[in-house]
């Protein structure tokens, strides 16, 4: 008899294995660096139909955000399906990583424990957690490589986007077709440098549309739940680093043939960490601890009335915001008020052309006052905007009496999330690094102070010195015209992306 039971349990399990794995394959496809700047979403210029095609054949969601902006912080969060910060995560390019608190593990786990075979057909994994190699999240680089019948859950990111941008010859775009927003000074520069980026995106889109024909040319279109996102906002000055929907709004797709009904416009409130939710759902796997995100098709998203970002240290650039947003209302509470937004940043000024041609207009009082409040020495504690009436975030309202009962609403909520959600740990008088640093920089530029005193300093505890500006008008105009062979290349033509002054690290001091 016990012989019996035994081979009856070896012939079920089998079965009970194919009908497992009836659960539909998942593909999670990342670009980087990237609003919903598209032709799909309405963006003037560019033209991306394979991303447009798939929203036509599923959901695209215009309310869509990322819980940080930036790809370490935004990637761990999308990794776990928690914020960052209630993780331990929130430090952009963390040295000492930490494991995961509280028996949180990652997403591709879960789906490996579940019979599912995971893949990153992509290099990055950029998580600020233990574990954070490839080898280690996931089985394998290629769903190719799994067992005959065994569902898929891949991770692809096309890193393009990201800066540098890739002119695209077969349609380059003309500077007179884009629309800039208010926020940036409208010059042939700029101009230049953001049709730029939307040629970049076109080439991306050809890669997209690479990977959905290989889903239909094997066949598994059909069995596939497919997601489409940006990890964070566009690489702009203003966007990238920063809790203004620039930096935190992103494009979401989502299809799932025989489950989503197609040509859907979804304009819920919704976050890059509900995706992990959402497949895990659909894969039929529960997270040993209940996930921040929820499942796009719950109750708890339709009626989500807010969502929050929150924004910590960017490589050595020592910052730290929160923001609560609903569909009417932004609120970012700045917890350094006494920082420049656009104080020293090794990575943003040798990588951002748009950031010399802003300085030298702002220095030479040039800019319209939307314009010139970004390059302010400091910042107000509270920024607050009316949604509906000012979409760009250039008017603060904080302090306008007719505003007064919504910003309570949003400062109340925004402290119950702080402390309730993510146990918010705040600015450390370390990490604010008062009195730190001379009261002004003694030379012309920043970063060649910050080279100097390589030795002297411990920029990993304390950041880069908060001086602003942190160029004089005489080395902004040598950048500019370091970047103007690059900006204005032709569509074919080869230009090697410049190497800025004062913009590379050199060897840290180690950490006491």
């Amino acid at each position: 008899m016990k012989l019996f039971l035994f081979s009856l349990f070896c012939f079920v399990m089998p079965i009970s294995a194919a009908l497992a794995d009836d659960r539909p394959n998942i593909l999670w496809i990342t670009i980087e660096d990237w609003s919903p700047d598209l032709s799909c979403y309405g963006t003037k210029g560019i033209h991306t139909p394979h991303v447009d095609k798939l929203a036509s054949e599923g959901i695209r969601y215009e309310a869509a955000f990322t819980t940080s902006p930036v790809c370490s912080t935004s990637r761990s969060a999308m990794m776990t399906g928690f914020h960052q910060n209630y993780i331990g995560a929130h430090q952009h390019r963390t040295a000492d990583k930490k494991s995961l608190p509280y028996g949180i593990r990652p997403v591709p786990h879960l789906f490996a424990d579940a019979g599912y075979y995971t893949a990153l057909m992509s290099w990055k994994t950029d998580c600020n957690f233990l574990p954070d190699k490839k080898g280690e999240l996931f089985m394998g680089v290629d769903w190719k490589d799994r067992k005959p019948d065994q569902p898929f859950f891949a991770r692809i990111t096309f890193g393009g986007t990201h800066r540098s941008w890739t002119r695209d010859p077969e349609r380059p775009i003309d500077i007179k077709d884009v629309e800039l927003p208010p926020y940036y000074p409208d010059t042939k520069f700029i101009r230049r440098d953001w049709a730029n980026g939307l040629e970049q995106m076109q080439l991306v889109d050809r890669e997209v549309g690479a990977i959905l024909k290989r889903l239909d040319d094997e066949g598994l279109a059909d069995d596939t739940l497919v997601f489409f996102i940006g990890d964070h906002g566009r690489c702009h000055i203003r966007g990238k680093q920063f809790l203004y929907d620039e930096g935190t709004r992103i494009p979401m797709i989502m299809k799932w043939p025989g489950k989503v009904e197609a040509g859907q416009v979804n304009r819920d409130l919704v976050y890059s960490i509900d995706i992990c939710a959402t497949i895990l759902e659909a894969a039929g796997i529960d997270s040993p601890v209940p996930l921040h995100g929820k499942s796009l098709f719950s109750d708890e998203v339709k009626n989500r009335k807010y969502t929050f970002a929150a924004r910590d240290k960017m490589d050595d650039s020592h910052d730290a915001m929160r923001s609560i947003r609903s569909k009417d209302h932004k609120l970012i509470f700045n917890l350094m008020p006494e920082r420049a937004y656009c104080q020293f940043s090794h990575y943003k000024e040798g990588a951002y052309p748009p950031l010399a041609e802003l300085n030298i207009l702002n220095l030479k009082g040039e800019l319209t006052p939307a314009q010139a409040a970004f390059m302010a020495p400091n910042k107000p504690e509270i920024e607050m905007f009316d949604l509906k009436k000012d979409p760009h975030e250039i008017q603060n309202v904080a302090e306008d009496p007719a505003y007064a009962d919504v910003k309570a609403e949003l400062l109340a909520k925004l402290d119950e999330w702080r402390t309730e959600v993510i146990k918010d740990q705040g600015v450390s008088e370390e990490f604010r690094a008062s009195g730190v640093f001379l009261d002004k920089c003694p030379t012309t530029t920043v970063g060649e102070w910050v080279e100097q005193n390589a030795k002297n300093y411990n920029f990993s505890k304390n950041g880069s010195p908060p001086w602003f500006p942190t160029r004089s008008l005489e080395e902004w105009e040598k950048v500019r015209k370091i970047w103007e062979p690059y900006v204005f290349r032709g569509p074919t033509e080869q230009v090697k992306r410049p190497v800025i002054t004062f913009t590379k690290k050199k060897k840290k001091k180690p950490a006491k």
